[in-house]
């Protein structure tokens, strides 16, 4: 261990020399700044730093050539510019191809979310596509999110093509990200209508529903916390009543009851004109959302409250009590339907 002391001049002019070898000794009022004094003399400013799993010692000047005030000084900059990753220049790629890496190596969603995100890239991106991700300018990515309508999805290419050229700085095909500086589009994000006081109304919407089918299909948006393209394209085929799964998911006590009433007469479990699966019964909801008095509410901001409600577990049994638990708090507790107050969960 280095000895330590505050770097004063008077003790480092007077400090001995080893009989071989060196010694380290070590400042106490910046921990960081070390200095070597080897068996000649010599007497040199260090950091020693941990970069990336490897112990590095970086040389700042011999004593007294640089002033002790001049080391303690340069010690913040030393450990900022040795926490930066190397710089790897690579060869050229286009925007297309490495607009791939980034969608298999950072891009996280499931299969409907991922084909949406894929249809609105090809459809908003696709000018870039031909072009050398390195030569792509400020005013290429003005010129394509200036022609996206609607300040929603303009501002959501333009997050996404953030994050991709920060990647593409960080894995060297692009020095820079051009558009560093630029100004974010405002978007005026829909707050969603649902909660807790809502949600019983919506129950008794449902209820008054003349189709089974359909009054099934709505109470599985609130049973199964799953999005809607899941729960209209269930087969029965995929049901696992003995383990109450589907396709590997747990379904809540509410949900299983619920679909083992059902008759099972096809290979759908809600069934469409034409013998396909149901798709988006829009029409039927907008009268649900109507009779529950939120007239805005969607399919898809059910799925989105429940969610936030779920405790989530990683193990698949945890995760069917979990949701077995919170079904039984929002069903099971004493509530007033007829109170004009409405608690927004937290």
């Amino acid at each position: 261990m280095a000895h330590q002391f505050y770097f004063n001049p008077y003790i480092l002019d007077n400090l001995p020399a080893p009989a071989k070898g060196f010694d380290v000794v070590q400042d106490i009022s910046e921990p960081c700044l070390r200095m070597y004094i080897t068996s000649r003399g010599v007497k040199t400013f260090f950091v020693r730093k941990r970069v990336r799993g490897k112990d590095k010692r970086i040389l700042i000047g011999n004593y007294p050539d640089v002033d002790i005030e001049d080391a303690r000084s340069a010690v913040s900059n030393i450990l900022v510019e040795a926490a930066k990753k190397t710089p790897v220049r690579r060869r050229k790629i286009s925007f297309k191809k490495f607009l791939d890496l980034y969608l298999a190596n950072r891009v996280r969603r499931g299969e409907d979310s991922y084909m949406k995100l894929l249809r609105a890239i090809n459809r908003h991106l696709g000018s870039l596509f031909e072009k050398n991700i390195s030569e792509i300018t400020a005013n290429d990515i003005n010129t394509v999110i200036g022609a996206i309508s609607g300040a929603a999805i303009a501002g959501r290419m333009q997050e996404l093509l953030q994050s991709i050229f920060n990647y593409a700085v960080d894995m060297g095909y692009a020095k820079s990200n051009p558009m560093a500086g630029m100004e974010k589009i405002k978007q005026n994000r829909r707050v969603r209508p649902l909660n807790r006081a809502g949600l019983y109304r919506l129950v008794e919407a449902i209820e008054a529903e003349e189709s089974q089918m359909l009054r099934a299909a709505f109470y599985m948006l609130i049973y199964s916390f799953m999005p809607k393209s899941k729960i209209f394209a269930m087969a029965w085929e995929d049901l696992d009543f003995n383990h109450d799964m589907y396709i590997g998911y747990p379904l809540s006590d509410r949900a299983i009851v619920l679909l083992q009433d059902l008759p099972q007469d096809g290979h759908w479990v809600f069934t469409s004109r034409g013998g396909m699966h149901l798709l988006d019964p829009r029409t039927a909801w907008r009268r649900v959302a109507a009779r529950a008095g939120i007239p805005n509410l969607t399919m898809d901001d059910v799925y989105k409250f429940m969610m936030r409600q779920l405790n989530w577990a990683p193990d698949k049994e945890d995760l069917r009590v979990n949701i077995n638990e919170l079904l039984d708090d929002i069903f099971y507790q004493e509530k007033d339907l007829d109170s004009d107050v409405d608690i927004e969960l937290v």
